[in-house]
């Protein structure tokens, strides 16, 4: 049976009837398989909601799976059953959630155990996760997803006491790993393996102050953080904490709640005011990557979201900061060390991918974040001609010849271009 509703399919339509308009044919022609990608390929329904997988790899991530349904919010106030899909995977990150906080992915059942579990040491053995590595990011999406679920939809049947419970674990999770060294158990090791997928200091990570912030293991590429302070994550966190506060006060009417989000949301602002801006030779002032408190920084950008890039998109900063603006000029420029320039395309990667493959979610990414038609337009092009005649988005792709890419079936590089179009062609309107 068919996922797909009739609004969806309305909603295509329109959309790309004002791409033909705006003279995008092609864009026009990918479109409907780029927006329904989720929907068609990855969800499954079942008694404890809906389940979505990240696309060729058969588990839940909490961040993906968030991401790749944002672009069908608009629909969930009239379409009944778009609002069911998304209600039904907000109540299943909230069991996630509860079920494993450090989790950065999940099984659809507890009845195997993942390739990782023979592998990994971590503190405890849980049949639900696909994968035990703590991202901060992680427990921000859900969040996100929820409240901006109850903006658009005007409904808040999904912010029940089991996604309240949820929220108060994030909490208690942030607030531990504020001092990750006194008051946190969790660590990871996995042996024979690349360095990045697992925690330097015998599975706990390389030392840091308190500053505020709190700690992230890995960084949303599932990549361990050089230093655990991840500014764009930690960013993502002042933003959610605003909205759990906000959720607190107007659906579960806990003014107790909403206080301990505000001062945790403060604490954390404070520590990336403090300690997460940088002075550039080039650049003035801007915000690092990555800091540990003791005066050492990761000055780069990453692909995936949460990035510096991203800023604006989740809501931290509006898109004409000063800071934000600097920052931009830095991570679009040969000093990023994960920014590309080839004979085919230029744009952010990431070390999680072959050096020089530019990946799609930045690409779009840089066009949701942009307030320069001539720069979006040129990100329309670039997509046109980066899918190696496949209509669809993939992970990574060489900078010199998309023919070379990594991951074909991604479903939220799907996602976030279609995003990105529904926001180019509003924008032109």
């Amino acid at each position: 049976m068919s996922l797909i509703t009739e609004s969806m399919n309305e909603f295509v339509a329109d959309i790309q009837k004002k791409l033909i308009g705006m003279g995008r044919p092609l864009i026009a022609e990918m479109f409907p398989a780029t927006y329904l990608n989720t929907i068609e390929t990855t969800v499954t329904p079942d008694e404890n909601g809906v389940f979505v997988i990240t696309g060729d790899i058969p588990a839940m991530w909490l961040r993906d799976s968030s991401a790749q349904v944002r672009h069908y919010l608009p629909l969930t106030k009239a379409d009944p059953q778009v609002r069911l899909l998304v209600d039904g995977l907000v109540k299943r990150q909230a069991i996630c959630i509860k079920n494993d906080p450090y989790a950065n992915a999940f099984n659809r059942t507890g009845d195997h155990i993942t390739q990782w579990q023979f592998r990994d040491d971590t503190e405890f053995r849980n049949p639900m996760a696909w994968e035990r590595k703590y991202e901060v990011d992680s427990l921000c999406y859900p969040v996100n997803l929820a409240y901006h679920f109850w903006k658009a939809a005007e409904n808040t049947d999904h912010l029940d006491d089991n996604f309240k419970a949820a929220c108060v674990t994030i909490l208690d999770t942030f607030e531990r790993e504020q001092r990750h060294a006194e008051n946190s158990k969790y660590y990871f090791r996995r042996t024979n393996c690349p360095p990045t997928d697992t925690l330097s200091h015998d599975g706990h990570g390389s030392p840091v102050a308190y500053t505020g912030m709190t700690w992230s293991g890995f960084r949303p590429s599932d990549d361990s953080c050089t230093y655990h302070y991840l500014i764009p994550s930690e960013m993502f966190a002042v933003v959610i904490l605003g909205y759990m506060s906000e959720m607190a006060k107007e659906v579960w009417h806990d003014n107790a709640l909403a206080a301990r989000a505000e001062k945790l949301r403060d604490e954390i602002d404070h520590g990336i005011q403090t300690y997460g801006i940088v002075e550039d030779p080039d650049f003035g002032k801007m915000y690092a990557y990555e800091t540990d408190g003791l005066g050492h920084y990761t000055l780069m950008d990453d692909a995936n979201v949460p990035s510096l890039l991203s800023i604006p998109y989740l809501g931290y900063c509006k898109p004409d900061d000063e800071i934000y603006q600097n920052t931009r000029a830095f991570i679009l420029s040969k000093k990023n060390p994960y920014y590309f320039m080839g004979k085919a395309a230029e744009g952010i990667g990431s070390p999680h991918t072959p050096k020089d493959y530019i990946w799609h979610v930045s690409l779009a990414m840089q066009g949701l974040t942009s307030q320069d038609d001539g720069e979006i337009n040129r990100i329309l092009d670039l997509f046109e001609t980066t899918t190696a005649g496949r209509g669809l988005m993939h992970e990574g792709f060489h900078k010199d010849d998309p023919e070379l890419f990594t991951r074909a079936w991604f479903a939220w590089a799907n996602s976030i271009f279609a995003e990105f179009v529904i926001h180019a062609v509003t924008r032109s309107l």
